[in-house]
């Protein structure tokens, strides 16, 4: 058979005030007060229009550059916003210029349809029936 639980020896009340002191401190070490605060660009933005009997007097106001900016910026492309590609799936197509000039009168890389006498009459015929 297993064996009872071993009974737990009562908690000292000097060493958990300490235990205590110490994870409080290590929390207010790394905390870090935030004064300035913005929207997330990755998030959308919606906005909720007023009352229409109603005039506003934030609407009268200037808009804020740095807002405009950020909002601007986040309905970029990709290729408009980064350098190079940021995950494996932009890169595929991520350059969209060709390689190499083509030239529409290389028959080595344009495969345009061309008409013979028998595609001439083969289109003729399906017309009739």
């Amino acid at each position: 058979m297993a064996k009872p639980p071993a009974e737990k020896p009562p908690k000292d009340m000097v060493h958990q005030l300490a235990f205590d002191r110490e994870s409080i401190r290590k929390e207010l070490h790394s905390l870090k007060l935030k004064t300035t605060f913005n929207i997330n660009p990755r998030s959308k933005f919606h906005c909720i229009t007023g009352k229409p009997n109603v005039q506003d007097l934030e609407m009268d106001s200037e808009e804020d550059q740095n807002l405009a900016k950020i909002l601007w910026r986040n309905f970029l492309e990709p290729r408009m916003k980064y350098t190079v590609p940021q995950t494996e799936a932009q890169e595929i197509g991520w350059i969209t210029t060709p390689l190499i000039d083509t030239d529409p009168k290389d028959r080595r890389l344009n495969f345009h349809r061309r008409s013979n006498e028998i595609t001439k009459f083969v289109a003729l015929s399906s017309k009739t029936t």
